[in-house]
C-alpha cells in the first residue's frame, strides 16, 4: 500500500453496476471501505504468511450507489485465502479471510496497527 501518502490517481467516479464479481468455487472477493481522503490511493494486499509477497494493489475510487456515495477498493476474482492488508510498504493494517463464493469487506483503519486484526 502506498497510502496515506503514496501513490494517488485520478479517478472519476464509478457508478453502479461498473464491477463484476465473479464468484464462486474457491473464488471469492474483497471490498475494502476507506474515507473519501483516500481518494486515489492504491492500496495494497498479499496472501498472509508469505512475507508480503507477491502483492497486488487496487486504487480507492469513489462508488455512486443508488443515493449514496462512498469510497472503496475492490478486489475480485482472490482465490480462497487469508490476505494482509498493508498500510505502507512494510506496516500491515490487519488481515481478512476471503472465502469462496462471497465478498470479504474490510473497513481501513484511521490509524496503523501491527499484526492481523
Amino acid at each position: 500500500m502506498t497510502a496515506p501518502g503514496g501513490h494517488r490517481h485520478a479517478y472519476g467516479p464509478t457508478g453502479t453496476g461498473s464491477v463484476v464479481l465473479e464468484l464462486g468455487g474457491d473464488t471469492g472477493a474483497l471490498i475494502i471501505h476507506t474515507g473519501p481522503d483516500l481518494h486515489g490511493t492504491e492500496i495494497e494486499i498479499s496472501p498472509a504468511g508469505r512475507g508480503g509477497v507477491p502483492r497486488t494493489h487496487a486504487a480507492v475510487r469513489e462508488r455512486r450507489a443508488r443515493d449514496r456515495t462512498f469510497h472503496s477498493a475492490v478486489y475480485p476474482d482472490l482465490p480462497a485465502a487469508v490476505y494482509t492488508v498493508w498500510w505502507d510498504e512494510r506496516t500491515p493494517a490487519g488481515s481478512i479471510r476471503v472465502t469462496g463464493g462471497a465478498v470479504a469487506e474490510f473497513v481501513w483503519p484511521t490509524s496503523a496497527r501491527a499484526g492481523p486484526r
